[in-house]
This record gives C-alpha cells, structure tokens and sequence, in this order.
C-alpha cells in the first residue's frame, strides 16, 4: 500500500514564505504525475500546482510567479515552495500522486494559514 505524508505546514504571516514536503512510500514501481491541491473553508478543492515525471510543471493563475513545485525521483518526494503568501492562500493543502501507471493516492493534508 502506498503511502503520502505531508509536512511544512503552519501560520505565518501575509508576505512570508513556507515549504511544503510530501514524501511517497510503499509499492512504486514508477511514479508519474504528483501535485498540490488545496481546499479553503467552504470551497471546492483545486489543483494548485502539479509536476510530470519529465519534470513539466503547471500552475493555477493565483500562484503563479509566488509558489514552485518541485520533485525529487530518487525519494519519490514532491515539495511546494510558497512565497509572498496572501490571506486567501489559506487551506488545506493536499499532495496527490499517480503510481504504477493508473494508480492514484492523496495524502492526509496540512493546513496553511496566512494572517494578514
């Protein structure tokens, strides 16, 4: 079974910077597309940021220019640079992951929160 687990969540305050980590385990025999997803109270959730395995990256429109995905294949980690954090960056944020080719699994989530 394969595991997701989240961490570099907090509070900090409007401007600042966090760096979120989300480490894979389990049976991965390869791992393919992983992403942040984030969901504020009362909100649907939405895909922030995501990373092919070739290293391809997309963003929503609210944090490009602020927030970078990143992964490391080697220990199947996938992190989110946040900077020049905003209020309503305030979340919930859930890494995802896509394994073994069809195979999908979500992490437990951290909860970011910017104070203005």
């Amino acid at each position: 079974q394969v595991q997701l687990v989240e961490s570099g969540g907090g509070l900090v305050q409007a401007g600042g910077s966090l760096r979120l980590s989300c480490a894979a385990s389990g049976r991965i025999f390869s791992m393919n597309a992983m992403g942040w997803y984030r969901q504020a109270p009362g909100k649907q959730r939405e895909l922030v940021a995501r990373i092919t395995g070739g290293g391809s990256t997309n963003y929503v429109d609210s944090v490009k220019g602020r927030f970078t995905i990143s992964r490391d294949n080697a220990k199947n980690t996938v992190y989110l640079q946040m900077a020049s954090l905003k209020p309503e960056d305030t979340a919930v944020y859930y890494c995802n992951a896509n394994y073994n080719h069809y195979l999908e699994v979500w992490g437990q989530g951290t909860l970011v929160t910017v104070s203005s």
